[in-house]
């Protein structure tokens, strides 16, 4: 045998194996890239799914933002509606003829109870400062005038109560202020 002979069946061994091989590799590539393409479409359908999620959750949140806007109230009205009963049925009993100053005074004042236990229960507390060291914190001074026996900046009488909610001041009390 030649060399020629020897040396040819390994070249179209090694050109039948390199055809071999580059089929496999294109069968792998084409593998691959159809593996790709469904995991990109899995990824994509999961990115949809994550908008239409997060959408929802928007669309969740300004429903319940608008509807906790619209109901904030809800308690504080409940708690009036007893007052304007009280208020309407002192209106109906002063009209009648037999309604006396005492009786009317007498549901006015149930009438303002009612209504200061009903808001202290939401958390709004009056200033009504007579008596007490003048703090411009919580008073505003409307007039000084000297008074007998009481020490000099202490609150003599109140024009207007104050009114705190929760702690925070929302109108400070308008008093008359010792020498």
């Amino acid at each position: 045998m030649s060399n020629e002979e020897i040396e040819k069946p390994d070249v179209e061994a090694n050109e039948q194996a390199d055809t071999e091989a580059s089929a496999e590799t294109e069968k792998t590539t084409e593998q691959l890239l159809e593996e790709a393409q469904q995991q990109a479409e899995e990824n994509w359908n999961q990115v949809l799914l994550a908008r239409a999620d997060l959408e929802n959750v928007r669309r969740r949140h300004a429903r319940d933002l608008e509807n906790a806007h619209k109901h904030a109230l809800d308690k504080f009205v409940n708690e009036l509606l007893p007052i304007c009963d009280s208020l309407e049925l002192g209106l109906n009993a002063a009209k009648s003829e037999s309604a006396t100053l005492e009786a009317v005074r007498d549901g006015m004042s149930m009438t303002m109870k009612m209504l200061l236990d009903n808001i202290g229960k939401l958390g709004l507390e009056q200033v009504d400062p007579v008596g007490q060291p003048f703090d411009p914190e919580l008073h505003q001074a409307v007039s000084m005038q000297p008074a007998d026996g009481i020490e000099a900046n202490h609150v003599i009488s109140v024009m207007q109560k104050g009114y705190s909610f929760n702690g925070r001041l929302l109108r400070p009390a308008m008093v008359v202020v010792s020498q």
